[in-house]
């Protein structure tokens, strides 16, 4: 006997809840059979918002940044174990073995790198500093600082069905590291396997609870309740995003909104990437890589191929070679290499489309109502061969730049020169991503720099990158993954640019001490103390504002050429007189600039062993006055910023470090980092 579908339960203020109607059947993308039930009428959404910012938004924003990344690392890692039985579940979605590696080991990677990324460019404190400090009087006793600090309220994720779990993990690592509970909304057609994950992640009990919520079925009312405390994200068409975004209740609170829409991604063969170079190799294996891979259904694919027109005609003779050889399969099968689309509709949906993309476009590979499968039932399984189309005028052509096929489709067309190559990618309205395949530097250049402002990532490959690339349809957790126009205008990850996402950004003015209470950080003019050494001190000792003021030292002479021959650094403004005196910038011989800072750290050094362990940086080093023969260095040291670290015995102490010369200019100034011990002597 058949299993009954199971029912998919939402995940609302702390308990797993079913809606009270029956609901739609989601069915097996590849064989039809039923997998599960969905609803969610009923449900109290303003109850789950209401939930999610007085249970859980208090609990995050009461952790520091690494408190909240070592959260994430500890939930990606038990993720990672339960790796299999996810890929189980996704076979049910279409998706290959490897489709399902972009989707389930391509997500938990993500969340991890946000975890790292916090971990190391991120303080251990509750509120990040924007900018330098803004000195709003001529003391210096009015000063100003941009903060950001976490939202208030939840970030509302609505994603689409073709990465059921990179989807919801791309969005809510950044949120939660943020410090900002979630409430995730799947495409219904997918959902079981979301659903599935959410399960696993509330056993691990890591998260504090209301952190991350899920809807599985409609949002209904949410929308209606919303603030301007609150965030929306939107993955989908873009007329359903523009329909959200005009939603009165985010239209009126001014709630943020970050849509990732339709994309017609281009990709350029360079005019130097003729047949039998690697570029031309390349290039082929990557358009029908990004054609086949997840059946086409990625919101970075290819749908737009813009070939020199002399190299067309060998370019669709092997593509059309290539995609011959890929058939659509079984998706738990080893040999497949294409899965199926997400469910019959879509199968329907992309038929509809390419016969709007006739309109200006003509197919030369692939017949999308004669389906050839290489395992499977092609009457039950939503599959699709590849279909490569071509369009020989596309300046004049309209359907080809306004038209997305979500699955195994791409239109070639020609240009002329990399100029029109440029503009044709640009008539996409705004795109996710583009590349360009070229070993020539000029055209790199120039079709680059003209693609950027049409695009929130830009590709280039070539033969020096082949085995290294991650590919021109892979959105990476550093990078922005978004784009303009009618990609959605939005941007997502982009490390910790994607962090603040879900920060206020806040000019906080005031005195010197009281800018520094809320910082936590050190700021000129706040107050200092002056007891032992600093450097004697462990992190359980140390405080903000500890200071050193040194001893003096003379710059002479000898010192100069001694580090000039010791170094090898006999530049002309440290060992000739004239042309010296001959520099704008300069009176006479001057001392190098890292002889400054030689002599600064023998100045504020502590030799004895004690609680600093390392000294691993330096940031922001700026010579400012020059510094003569018989001028005399002296240093001040102020413990500026402390940064424990989780999990180890030690921490990053950050230095503000002032060198100035007996008129008390100030000749060199930068930030000195360490490594502290928590304790010493240690435990």
């Amino acid at each position: 006997m058949t299993a009954a579908p199971r029912r998919l339960e939402s995940y609302l203020c702390g308990h797993w809840m079913a809606g009270q109607a029956e609901g739609q059947t989601l069915l097996d993308a590849a064989t039809g059979a039923p997998v599960a039930m969905i609803d969610s009428t009923g449900l109290d959404f303003a109850g789950a918002l209401d939930y999610g910012r007085r249970v859980a938004g208090p609990r995050l924003r009461a952790m520091s940044f690494h408190d909240r990344a070592g959260m994430l690392k500890a939930l990606g890692l038990k993720l990672m174990e339960w790796k299999e039985e996810f890929y189980t579940e996704s076979f049910r979605t279409g998706a290959t073995r490897a489709d399902g590696w972009i989707d389930i080991e391509g997500g938990i990677g993500t969340m991890l790198t946000f975890a790292s990324k916090g971990r190391r460019e991120l303080p251990n404190t509750r509120v990040l500093t924007d900018g330098e400090v803004e000195v709003l009087s001529k003391d210096g006793s009015f000063v100003a600082q941009h903060i950001l600090s976490p939202l208030t309220g939840v970030a509302v994720h609505i994603n689409a069905f073709n990465f059921p779990i990179w989807g919801m993990l791309e969005k809510i690592a950044p949120t939660l590291l943020a410090g900002v509970p979630c409430i995730v909304k799947p495409a219904s057609q997918t959902a079981y396997l979301t659903e599935l994950m959410v399960r696993r992640i509330v056993e691990t009990g890591i998260l504090p609870d209301g952190a991350l919520q899920l809807i599985c079925g409609s949002v209904g009312d949410l929308l209606d309740h919303v603030t301007g405390q609150d965030a929306v994200t939107f993955t989908g068409s873009a007329w359903t995003g523009r329909k959200l975004k005009s939603h009165k209740g985010i239209v009126e609170n001014s709630v943020r909104f970050t849509m990732e829409a339709d994309s017609l991604n281009a990709s350029i063969l360079g005019p130097d990437a003729g047949p039998g170079t690697p570029e031309f190799d390349l290039f082929v294996k990557e358009v029908a890589r990004e054609m086949t891979a997840k059946a086409g259904q990625k919101c970075t694919a290819i749908r737009r191929v813009i070939a020199p027109r002399a190299h067309v005609q060998a370019l669709v003779e092997a593509l059309r070679d290539r995609l011959g050889k890929t058939l659509p399969g079984l998706p738990g099968d080893e040999a497949t290499r294409m899965g199926a689309l997400a469910s019959l509709d879509q199968r329907d949906e992309v038929r509809a489309r390419i016969r709007d993309l006739q309109a200006d476009a003509e197919i030369v590979a692939g017949n999308p109502d004669d389906v050839r499968v290489a395992s499977g039932d092609a009457t039950q399984g939503a599959f699709l061969n590849p279909v490569l189309m071509y369009c020989d005028r596309p300046f004049t052509a309209t359907a080809v730049h306004d038209v997305e096929a979500f699955g195994p489709v791409s239109t070639v067309m020609p240009y002329d020169d990399p100029a029109e190559a440029a503009e044709l990618a640009a008539m996409g309205k705004g795109s996710l991503v583009s590349s360009v395949f070229t070993d020539d530097p000029k055209v790199a250049e120039e079709v680059v720099l003209a693609l950027a402002p049409f695009h929130g990532r830009v590709m280039i490959g070539n033969r020096a990158s082949a085995k290294t690339s991650t590919g021109h349809g892979s959105p990476l957790a550093p990078l922005v993954h978004g784009g303009p126009g009618r990609a959605g205008g939005g941007e997502e990850m982009g490390g910790i640019r994607g962090v603040k996402h879900y920060m206020q950004r806040t000019a906080v003015q005031g005195s010197p001490r009281l800018l520094s209470a809320v910082t936590g950080r050190w700021i000129e003019g706040a107050p200092v103390t002056h007891d032992i050494h600093p450097f004697r001190k462990s992190l359980a000792e140390l405080k903000i504002g500890d200071q050193l003021v040194t001893a003096k030292r003379e710059v002479t002479l000898e010192d100069v050429e001694h580090f000039a021959h010791f170094t090898g650094d006999t530049f002309y403004a440290h060992m000739d007189e004239a042309a010296a005196k001959a520099n704008p910038f300069f009176d006479d011989r001057v001392a190098h600039g890292y002889l400054i800072a030689s002599f600064a750290a023998g100045l504020f050094v502590e030799p004895n062993p004690g609680p600093v362990l390392a000294n691993y940086g330096v940031d922001n080093l700026r010579f400012l006055t020059p510094v003569y023969f018989g001028d005399t260095l002296q240093v001040r040291l102020t413990c500026k910023e402390i940064n424990p670290r989780a999990n180890a015995e030690h921490g990053e102490v950050r230095w503000d470090c002032q060198v100035t010369n007996q008129n008390g200019a100030v000749v060199a100034q930068y930030d000195v980092l360490t490594m502290v011990a928590k304790n010493w002597p240690a435990a």
